[in-house]
């Protein structure tokens, strides 16, 4: 089995939350490799997180728990999943 990376993007719950915070708590939780910042509209930035993890479906499970665990975050979306060589 190998490894994939990831690529998820966060949306905060409002313009108000502080990205700076929220950023550090989702490196404490899931070590990315990248996060990377993207304006949306009216203000509101997406987090763009960059994780490898094992090529198996419950790992990506796992993280996608443990960043619906942070407060602030109020959805994210996996947007790619591509092998690593």
């Amino acid at each position: 089995m190998g490894n994939v990376l990831v690529k998820i993007r966060v949306m905060s719950e409002n313009v108000e939350i502080n990205l700076d915070e929220l950023e550090n708590e989702i490196k404490e939780k899931i070590n990315p490799e990248k996060v990377e910042r993207e304006p949306i509209a009216f203000g509101l930035v997406a987090l763009i997180i960059y994780k490898i993890i094992p090529d198996d479906a419950k790992y990506l499970e796992e993280i996608e728990n443990k960043l619906k665990e942070i407060e602030g975050i109020k959805n994210l979306e996996v947007l790619q999943v591509s092998r690593t060589l």
